[in-house]
């Protein structure tokens, strides 16, 4: 959201960045207390955090309504009126309120494509009989390997491949309810903008587009960005944890291809117990890598590293808390990437030419997991319950076997047609960037 505010400033938007209190107060945490300062034309602005098992869309419809209405007394807030709302596709009061106003609402879906579809999917669920699940013993392996041959797009498709919620069964209303109302307000958009290129997705997004508003594939937005003169917003970020830039340095030591990064985003949590089965897996495979480990990876305790594999390790490892992703994949040591499958980690590893090995946790993950093994072949799945054998098997074969050199091969030549689709007026996303401007935001005003 933060990088497509910044390729709109670039186009002479006024912007206004809102977010939660407690995501806000992170970064100025990990980034330094001035970093949210930003410029006259691009402020920063919070709304409070939602109380737990409360509506999220109920609860901040007033505080946004407030907030909108201190931007629009033009006696204080000094910022131009406001014209459009682009929002995150989840957060539905934003569309009550920018109907209240009068001017146009765009949904932004974070993730790709083929996970929106797969979200699309939990009415058609329900319809069919697979929705709501009546009793967790239903959820055994075997039904959630049952093929959904049904969705447009996504043949093959198994069930424990749609968006994860589906497995939860105390949620499972709530969600059905939840994931219906997120298709019906995007419906209700004037556009829809998807982080994903033409060519990535493009069966997905020529289903999609026959069903919703006009669709732009503006991605990979990181690429689309570096593109921009513009560097006055620079040193604005979103990363939630502090990043450790010293990692770089160690990599400039290794040879191209041959460091193994493994980083689970910032939301994952996991047992200690697979934290030591990865820990030994990735001793096992003799191959270096470089470990992201958050202090809050594992849940409601603390990480406990064996110093057994810190010291079999030393000579071909670095562990840190964080660092910045998309110069370490960009990065030509880097062979392949051990990841959570979150979106932004899928593309920004495609645009690097770096092939991944998949554990995915929630939501659209297992959906991503799905799409870039069984139908892009850049990737391979580990089972949800880690095993040191496994991990160091799939380690091997990505790094060192044939498959996995297949797999660099095709990656490689996602990331060429990634980078045409930035490159030039013609190219698929900037094209879709200029169009969205022209057909569906008013002109900026100043």
């Amino acid at each position: 959201m933060l990088k497509l505010a910044k390729l709109l400033h670039n186009r002479d938007f006024h912007i206004t960045f809102v977010n939660t209190e407690s995501n806000h107060n992170r970064v100025l945490k990990s980034r330094g207390p001035d970093s949210l300062d930003g410029l006259p034309s691009f402020r920063f602005e919070t709304i409070p955090d939602c109380p737990p098992e409360t509506d999220n869309s109920k609860y901040w419809l007033a505080p946004f309504k407030d907030l909108l209405s201190k931007l629009s007394d033009t006696a204080t807030s000094n910022v131009p009126p406001i014209t459009c709302i682009i929002s995150d596709a989840v957060m539905r009061f934003t569309f009550a309120t920018a109907e209240e106003l009068g001017i146009p609402r765009v949904s932004f879906w974070a993730a790709g494509a083929c996970g929106f579809m797969g979200f699309f999917q939990y009415r058609n669920l329900v319809d069919k009989g697979f929705l709501p699940v009546k009793d967790p013993s239903f959820i055994t392996n075997e039904y959630l390997d049952t093929i959904v041959d049904w969705i447009p797009s996504m043949q093959g498709i198994r069930l424990k491949d749609i968006p994860q919620f589906i497995h939860c069964f105390k949620q499972c209303d709530f969600m059905i309810k939840f994931t219906s109302e997120i298709v019906e307000t995007t419906l209700k958009s004037f556009a829809l903008i998807i982080n994903t290129f033409e060519k990535l997705e493009h069966q997905a997004l020529y289903e999609l587009s026959s069903m919703f508003p006009p669709i732009y594939t503006i991605g990979p937005l990181h690429l689309l960005l570096n593109q921009t003169k513009d560097r006055s917003l620079k040193s604005i970020g979103s990363n939630l944890w502090t990043e450790m830039p010293e990692c770089l340095e160690w990599l400039n030591s290794k040879e191209p291809n041959s460091v193994l990064y493994v980083n689970y985003g910032s939301l994952t949590v996991m047992t200690q117990n697979q934290l030591v089965e990865f820990a030994w897996g990735l001793a096992n495979s003799n191959q270096t890598f470089l470990w992201i480990v958050r202090p809050d990876l594992v849940a409601g305790d603390l990480v406990v590293i064996p110093p057994e594999f810190v010291a079999e390790t030393k000579e071909r490892s670095l562990l840190t808390s964080w660092c910045p992703q998309e110069q370490v994949l960009s990065h030509p040591s880097i062979g392949g990437f051990l990841t959570h499958c979150g979106w932004n980690s899928i593309i920004e590893s495609i645009s690097s030419g770096v092939p991944m090995i998949c554990w995915p946790s929630f939501g659209d993950q297992q959906t991503n997991c799905w799409y870039i093994c069984t139908q892009l072949g850049i990737g391979v799945e580990i089972n949800s319950n880690v095993n040191r054998d496994e991990i160091e098997r799939v380690v091997r074969e990505l790094m060192v076997e044939d498959n996995g050199k297949k797999m660099k091969k095709r990656t490689m030549e996602w990331r060429k047609i990634a980078e045409e689709a930035i490159v030039s007026s013609s190219a698929s996303s900037f094209s879709n960037l200029e169009k969205m401007i022209k057909q569906v935001l008013p002109p900026p005003r100043h």
